[in-house]
């Protein structure tokens, strides 16, 4: 009686334990599932272009999975595309502040987040001085993720400025071109105006000295020719032909003045010669009448 009580005793217990078909199918279902969840559960980078500058964004999808992720400057948002398949789809993701931030007078301040134009539940799990990170609730079916902030990091901002700096030299390098083209038009006009000024002065001069011909000329063709409207000897004065006075040169006054002199001796000493014989004549006559 005891042996067959213990027989059965056994027998019952063998038959409350699973069967090896039971096991063989959780053992499958547990693996299945496990390998669903790692799938599901995933750790990537992504690679993002801001301003030519491409940057890596570290995330962790759950649930979901991640497409794209595009940067607008202008508005300070990430773009995501996103494929929610669980219910809810969680991302952790994390910004670095030399690429990404939210910040107003120095302080952090919190992002803005829109799932297909809702906003969903998201938390800010780390923040760092070098870094932040947000985990993120999405419904099933969302497909479009926004995450506004403030600004794109230093980066960023560094070269912008510096197409801001280059932009303004060319803007000084413009300026200063056209204050060379004006300062070289004005300087251009006054020498035009200088040179022009001189050569009035010099023709006035010729024309002073063209016009300003002797006695008995007259200007022609730009040369002193001799004025033919009076006869030979005079000269054109105030509307009349007069005599022409010509300076007698010193020499020749000299020379006549010694002619006369010479003139007038010869004739003083053939007065005196004269006068002397007929003294002496009227002396012999005399003589002879005695």
């Amino acid at each position: 009686m005891n042996n067959l009580s213990v027989k059965e005793l056994y027998s019952e217990k063998l038959t409350k334990l699973p069967s090896v078909n039971s096991m063989l199918k959780i053992s499958i279902g547990l693996i299945l599932f496990t390998m669903i969840s790692f799938a599901l559960v995933y750790a990537e980078t992504i690679p993002v272009d801001v301003a030519g500058t491409s940057f890596d964004v570290d995330y962790t999808a759950t649930g979901m999975t991640v497409s794209s992720i595009q940067a607008d400057i202008e508005s300070a948002t990430l773009f995501l595309t996103v494929d929610v398949i669980a219910s809810p789809g969680v991302l952790d993701i994390t910004f670095d502040r030399s690429f990404f931030d939210s910040t107003f007078d120095g302080l952090d301040d919190p992002f803005f987040i829109f799932a297909d134009f809702e906003e969903p539940p998201f938390s800010e799990t780390n923040t760092s001085a070098q870094s932040r990170t947000l985990s993120i609730e999405l419904p099933a079916g969302t497909e479009e993720l926004e995450i506004i902030g403030s600004v794109f990091g230093a980066s960023v901002v560094s070269d912008t400025e510096d197409d801001t700096t280059g932009t303004e030299d060319d803007t000084t390098g413009t300026e200063d071109d056209t204050t060379g083209t004006e300062d070289d038009t004005t300087t251009g006009i006054e020498d035009d105006v200088v040179v022009d000024t001189s050569e009035s002065d010099i023709t006035d001069t010729d024309q002073k000295v063209l016009t300003q011909c002797g006695p008995g000329t007259i200007l022609q063709d730009g040369e002193c020719v001799l004025d033919e409207r009076c006869g030979p000897g005079t000269i054109l004065q105030d509307g009349e032909c007069i005599v022409e006075s010509i300076p007698i040169p010193k020499s020749d006054s000299s020379v006549k003045g010694m002619g006369k002199e010479m003139i007038f001796g010869f004739v003083a000493a053939f007065i005196i010669a004269g006068t002397v014989g007929l003294i002496l004549g009227i002396m012999s006559k005399a003589s002879k009448s005695s």
